[in-house]
């Protein structure tokens, strides 16, 4: 133990050593601890990025968007043309048939036989 003690103390009075320390603390404190960190700066920063990537998705949209309402203010086909395609609207001489992608049920009693 008094090995160990003055082993700790020798390296106490090293004229250095408060300021290597203090020096360590500091990086330390600045780059990963604190609110302000370069860590926290780093997250930001790629998180702004991601941000502007969003940005730049719903700008491209709004322009779709609105080059289709142009398109429908000018145009009376492609109001028709919206209705039958997503709402399913005819006119009244004609008929629409709707075409299911469902499975057929199986018969249970088919394995019996």
């Amino acid at each position: 133990m008094k090995k160990v003690k003055s082993l700790l103390l020798r390296i106490w009075h090293i004229p250095a050593l408060k300021y290597i320390v203090v020096t360590v603390l500091a990086v330390v404190l600045i780059g990963f601890v604190d609110e302000n960190s370069v860590w926290h700066h780093i997250r930001n920063k790629q998180y702004i990025g991601e941000l502007e990537d969003e940005i730049e998705r719903y700008e491209e949209l709004n322009q779709k968007n609105q080059a289709q309402i142009r398109e429908l203010d000018s145009n009376p086909k492609a109001i028709e043309k919206i209705a039958r395609e997503r709402y399913f609207m005819k006119t009244d001489e004609e008929d629409i048939f709707v075409l299911s992608d469902d499975q057929p049920k199986e018969v249970k009693d088919a394995a019996a036989e």
